[in-house]
């Protein structure tokens, strides 16, 4: 009798899931995607939630500085082999 019981409240509780999570699947589905679109704008710069851009009028002239080139490199790189083809 404990068998059956235990096989009925499987069973409740895999068809209670079912139903619960066809109803809140599109839920679910939007939540990820508005995450993902985050994400995406995150990555190219673009967020249009956000509010704090800088607006510049027609004329203005800004200068970024750019540090992406001071890479230093050393003078003894290693040593040279020069391999010769084989026939």
């Amino acid at each position: 009798m404990t068998f059956l019981k235990t096989i009925l409240i499987i069973l409740l509780v895999y068809y209670a899931l079912k139903i619960i999570l066809k109803f809140s699947k599109p839920y679910i589905m939007q939540y990820v995607a508005k995450k993902a679109n985050e994400r995406f704008g995150k990555g190219f710069g673009q967020n249009p939630h956000n509010t704090n851009k800088q607006t510049q009028t027609e004329g203005d002239i800004t200068i970024d500085n750019s540090q992406a080139n001071t890479k230093t490199s050393k003078s003894t790189v290693g040593e040279y082999v020069d391999f010769e083809e084989i026939d």
